[in-house]
């Protein structure tokens, strides 16, 4: 039987270098590899897998709250693009365009979209004519081009996949009441499909996206204590419906611009997911996100009837779960064991002669890797609570994680020993000053995360200069 230290000597110590274990996990549990394009990468099946899980949890979501699907052009006119100058500014180093095609030089360079307001927007302008219109409530899954200099799979490449929604609304209190729900929604995703406890509010004016009023998030903290931005959602109010002209006849039969939003979830999410669930052996996904809930293991599956039972047997199970056979004849049996858990499958199965002729299997659960012996007569039942268990172990341990690493201070010499110490998220008071915000991340590393909704009153002074304090303040250094 393989040894899990001999499967996984390819494989970074976790403890000792996070970053280049994360690099192996997505290459040896098969869900990514390098493109031949510097910065891209090609989504393998089980990756994809992932994400067409996520996808399909948050579109249902989506549609319940009258969110439809749409699909708009790759391709942007530069002049679009600089209609909405705080937009271009905070976009234009990640820029990609083409100018030529056909072999001729274009008349206008086509930005490829790092994201869509500027042709939502010229749309909606075009579509929009009445109050009685309104809301338009779109969405698309698709794929961005942001040109990042520095690329790690999923969390940040050059091209990626996200879905991005963006409304446009009669009044100022609906397109807030719209931002706050896809917050909400987001943070219902990562909570209940992945998992993953986060941490919910708004960001600084200087963390904010370009041409947005207000900008939410939520924030997720991986193994080694770094904060992952994980989902975003901007009320614009009007500052792209004035440039771009997206107006109606209101209820008065006055011409009134639109109040907007946009907001998005990415591939990014299957990164959020290895990073806070991972552990040396591997990935560790819950059951609700799984492409493979159940990997069946048969032992001694070259003896008469084993194969009939444990086919038998995926017939049974796959009415309720996400099954497979692992019956692959040229790997022993550790072999598999250790290739399940490296790919985080939730439950593996093992059944052999013996198991059969006493009517029972054996459940490996990967987040404890407990072992437990089931009859068979009781396996569905076992298996609901099992699944169920894991889900709420996985998100357990995440959350105690959490709580570890968050810290108090309330000096900047105490901030500074604090996330060098035990690095996670910092509560400190802020005075509002990007001076403070800047010397902050100069000294520390450290950005700010979000300003929570209810705030906490550590000091009345500022962490960094020691005036008058504003608001409470997350940070954390980031991936």
């Amino acid at each position: 039987m393989a040894k899990n230290e001999d499967f996984v000597k390819d494989i970074a110590n976790i403890d000792e270098d996070f970053a280049q274990w994360y690099t192996d996990i997505v290459k040896k549990a098969d869900l990514a590899d390098y493109a031949d394009t510097k910065g891209l990468v090609a989504i393998k099946p089980y990756g994809f897998a992932i994400w067409e899980n996520i996808k399909n949890y948050a579109d249902k979501l989506f549609k319940e709250t009258g969110i439809q699907n749409v699909y708009f052009p790759l391709l942007i006119p530069e002049s679009l693009l600089q209609k909405e100058k705080d937009h271009v500014e905070g976009f234009a180093p990640e820029v990609a365009f083409v100018t030529e095609a056909g072999g001729e030089k274009l008349d206008e360079k086509l930005c490829i979209r790092p994201t869509s307001e500027t042709v939502f927007s010229t749309l909606y302008a075009k579509w929009l004519k009445s109050w009685r219109d309104l809301p338009m409530e779109y969405n698309q899954w698709c794929s961005v081009l942001r040109w990042e200099k520095e690329t790690r799979p999923f969390l940040r490449s050059r091209e990626f996949l996200w879905q991005e929604g963006h409304t446009i609304h009669e009044t100022e209190e609906e397109a807030k009441a719209r931002t706050l729900k896809m917050l909400e929604i987001y943070a219902d995703i990562v909570e209940n499909m992945l998992a993953i406890p986060v941490l919910k509010g708004r960001k600084t004016e200087k963390e904010k996206f370009a041409g947005a009023e207000e900008t939410y998030t939520i924030e997720t903290l991986t193994r080694d204590g770094r904060a992952l931005q994980s989902g975003t959602s901007h009320y614009f109010g009007q500052n792209f419906t004035k440039p771009f002209e997206v107006k109606f006849q209101n209820r008065e039969g006055k011409e009134e611009y639109a109040y907007q939003t946009s907001w998005g979830i990415s591939t990014r999410l299957v990164g959020a997911l290895i990073m806070a669930h991972g552990d040396e052996r591997g990935l560790k996904l819950p059951p609700k996100v799984a492409p493979i809930q159940i990997r069946i293991i048969p032992i001694a599956q070259h003896k008469e009837g084993v194969l009939e039972k444990v086919k038998e047997l995926k017939e049974r199970l796959q009415k309720e779960f996400r099954v497979e056979i692992d019956a692959r004849e040229q790997v022993t049996p550790g072999y598999k064991f250790n290739d399940c858990e490296l790919k985080g499958i939730p439950v593996r199965i093992e059944m052999g002669p013996r198991d059969i002729e006493n009517n029972q299997c054996i459940i490996v659960r990967r987040d404890t890797l407990e072992k437990i012996t089931v009859k068979l007569d009781e396996l569905e039942e076992k298996l609901k609570d099992i699944m169920e268990d894991i889900q709420k172990n996985m998100y357990n341990i995440c959350k105690k994680r959490m709580e570890e690493k968050t810290s108090i201070a309330r000096t900047l010499e105490e901030f500074e020993e604090k996330i060098n110490t035990n690095q996670g998220y910092i509560k400190a008071m802020w005075c509002g000053s990007a001076k403070c915000e800047d010397k902050i991340k100069e000294r520390t590393g450290a950005h700010s995360r979000c300003i929570p909704e209810k705030s906490e009153e550590i000091s009345d002074v500022c962490v960094c200069c020691g005036k008058k304090a504003k608001e409470m303040v997350y940070w954390g250094r980031q991936y």
